[in-house]
């Protein structure tokens, strides 16, 4: 007997890339999505596996991050506007709007107590602000990253307080929280640095990078500009309790047993796309249970597995 994924259902409601999607650490029956169609969206789950949307909030950009609070009330984003928004969940209203970066930002995070934030963007910055939307300290220059700054996280050893930040000039960089000052710069990557997440201990940081080409996004224009946007692949994950690595590729989602070392699951929605349509996975998330598996897609779809035995 094995346990497999299978698939549960679909959440639609966005329209482009879904960018983020965020999972609350007591197991609600909730998720909240982020998309570059301008919308943050809250999905309900119901017992019987029905997915629907609960209700949403639209910016005027797109909204390239999403992170929940600890305690599940709040969700924090970041825009192509320069902006981080606080998002009421209950209300589905912004308490908040942190101003400062002067170009988009790219990723935000919440400190595990929830009164801290930090942001990075493609104005080469980091910013640690309080909840009240006020900028505490901006890290640039000097030791700083020398291009866009496109992850950021907050380490959750409370003991070691540290901020660990990826970026486009191919590098993570770990910095001491206390004073915003570098500790360690961590070199090594051939191409771009998309994403970064710190163990559950504190002391170990993963980073997922891409070469740079033509071919890694799409030209947005508007505004007056033009930019590229990356469909980048995100981080592959480690299922929260089985020893299981899961990670996205521009033709399925792997998984791997890692005490085999074998690809155990290959996940491939099953979908007619166009001549030059490109799908694939852009977002994945694990319940904190681990039983389902969230991944969101650049149809604007995402699809719902939940793990099952199979005989």
């Amino acid at each position: 007997m094995a346990e497999v994924l299978v698939l549960k259902g679909v959440l639609k409601g966005h329209t482009d890339v879904v960018t983020a999607i965020a999972t609350p650490i007591d197991n609600s029956d909730m998720i909240v999505s982020s998309s570059r169609d301008k919308s943050v969206l809250v999905w309900h789950l119901t017992k019987d596996s029905a997915l629907s949307a609960e209700g949403g909030a639209s910016t005027n950009y797109g909204v390239p991050d999403v992170v929940l609070s600890s305690d599940g009330q709040f969700a924090l984003s970041g825009s192509w506007d320069g902006d981080l928004r606080l998002w009421d969940l209950n209300t589905g209203a912004t308490t908040r709007r942190f101003v400062g970066h002067t170009k988009d930002v790219l990723s935000v995070a919440f400190s595990v107590d929830n009164r801290q934030i930090v942001s990075a963007s493609r104005d080469r910055t980091i910013k640690l602000w309080n909840t009240l939307g006020e900028c505490k300290y901006t890290i640039q220059d000097g030791e700083s990253h020398t291009n866009w700054v496109s992850c950021v996280r907050f380490s959750p050893n409370t003991f070691v307080p540290t901020i660990v930040s990826g970026s486009w000039d191919r590098t993570v960089k770990v910095w001491n929280l206390s004073n915003c000052k570098l500790r360690y710069t961590l070199t090594g990557h051939g191409g771009y640095v998309n994403t970064v997440a710190v163990s559950p201990t504190g002391l170990f940081a993963r980073a997922a990078a891409r070469t740079v080409s033509r071919s890694s996004g799409t030209w947005q224009r508007g505004n007056g500009c033009t930019r590229l946007t990356p469909v980048h692949h995100p981080l592959p994950m480690l299922q929260p309790n089985r020893y299981w690595l899961c990670a996205a590729t521009q033709d399925s989602i792997k998984i791997w047993d890692l005490e085999s070392k074998v690809i155990v699951q290959d996940l491939k929605p099953e979908v007619t796309t166009g001549k030059n349509q490109l799908l694939y996975c852009t977002s994945l998330s694990w319940s904190s249970d681990g039983s389902t598996l969230f991944t969101g897609y650049t149809d604007g779809v995402i699809r719902v597995w939940g793990i099952s035995r199979a005989y």
